[in-house]
């Protein structure tokens, strides 16, 4: 964890103006706390109100996990057959300006708050929560980087299924189960294995395409472990492939290797992106290059900063994300994605897993 976020965040309440804010997104409530729960449909919460003891509201099944893991003492509970806003009556117009996580809070609940807060109005305190996280740790970044190794040690074993004619959704079978069975807590995102013209689809859903010579295979996948993502993208070749398909294997890690060059604390995220970009468009592939060029890696696989051409955001040390340029075409794509950190004078690239191309065969 950071050192004292949640003090941080409540020194924050008079900087900002507010009389209190609620966290209801479980994974700030994690970092703030300590404590880790997916509530599903029933409230979880955290309230910090200047003067007063921070409160977790929790559901009554959560109750002796919270107690044991959060940092939080003060802790309310509420059943299936409670209303939860129904806590919210001690501060009944007591609260002027309430900051919320607008992009988590749905329209129902943002309704239910109001009745039950009366007067009060809300500001968005989503920003702020994700500047709070940007900065990592040495702790977070070791269970970054133990987050990594389990991943690409499941790359390692699952190859050994590679062949002619396994499907891919036999092989997302085999990545999950050795996930597990080297100790991770699940993937942190939908595992995608893609073949053949497949890959050229940058999200595709992994189907029962049967894997052939002359093939691109891709997997881009990650773990969650001790409360932290990984995430990463390696592209292969089974059997021979065709020149193009080779040329823009070898454009994709040019363009990979650019952006980690110029990474420093000062740049931009915008910069990093154009250092990709400028790779694929000389190579005459700019157009096939269509999403940013990496997302920050924490607690959450896709976080703060978001990397791409129109973001002047400036980069720190600590500051953990993907570079992950892709070319997609008809015939099949590539993407190389790596895990890396601001250090205080460069980057240090936290993926070791290699990026040449590998001809994978029976």
């Amino acid at each position: 964890m950071n050192q004292n976020p949640l003090s941080r965040l409540e020194a924050d309440l008079s900087a900002q103006g507010l009389d209190a804010m609620l966290i209801t997104d479980p994974k700030h409530i994690y970092y703030l706390t300590g404590f880790a729960s997916n509530p599903h449909e029933r409230f979880l919460g955290l309230v910090l109100a200047r003067g007063e003891e921070p409160l977790l509201i929790v559901p009554a099944l959560d109750a002796e996990a919270a107690s044991a893991a959060s940092s939080v003492s003060n802790i309310a509970t509420h059943t299936d057959t409670d209303n939860p806003y129904a806590l919210f009556g001690r501060y009944q117009g007591r609260l002027g300006r309430v900051g919320l996580e607008k992009e988590y809070v749905t329209v129902a609940r943002y309704e239910q708050l109001t009745a039950a807060l009366g007067a009060a109005s809300f500001e968005d305190v989503g920003p702020l929560l994700r500047t709070l996280r940007v900065k990592k740790t040495p702790d977070e970044v070791a269970r970054i980087r133990h987050a990594i190794h389990l991943i690409e040690e499941t790359l390692r074993q699952g190859l050994s299924h590679v062949r002619t004619g396994v499907t891919e959704i036999e092989l997302v079978a085999e990545m999950e189960y050795q996930m597990k069975k080297l100790g991770a807590d699940g993937p942190s995102f939908d595992t995608m294995v893609l073949t053949g013209p497949q890959t050229g689809l940058p999200h595709g859903t992994p189907g029962e395409r049967k894997l052939q010579h002359g093939d691109l295979l891709m997997f881009d996948m990650g773990v969650y472990a001790g409360g932290y993502a990984s995430d990463i993208t390696r592209t292969f070749a089974f059997g021979d492939i065709s020149p193009e398909l080779r040329t823009i294997y070898n454009t994709v890690l040019a363009a990979n290797e650019a952006a980690i060059r110029v990474v420093k604390p000062g740049i931009t995220c915008a910069e990093v992106d154009r250092a990709a970009r400028q790779v694929t468009e000389e190579a005459g592939y700019g157009e096939r290059f269509m999403h940013r060029v990496g997302h920050g890696l924490g607690i959450d696989v896709h976080e703060y900063p978001s990397l791409h051409g129109e973001n002047m955001d400036i980069l720190n040390e600590g500051t953990v994300f993907t570079i992950e340029p892709g070319i997609y075409t008809a015939a099949g794509g590539v993407r190389i994605e790596d895990d890396v950190i601001v250090t205080e004078t460069g980057v240090e690239v936290l993926t070791t897993y290699p990026k040449e191309l590998q001809i994978l065969t029976d």
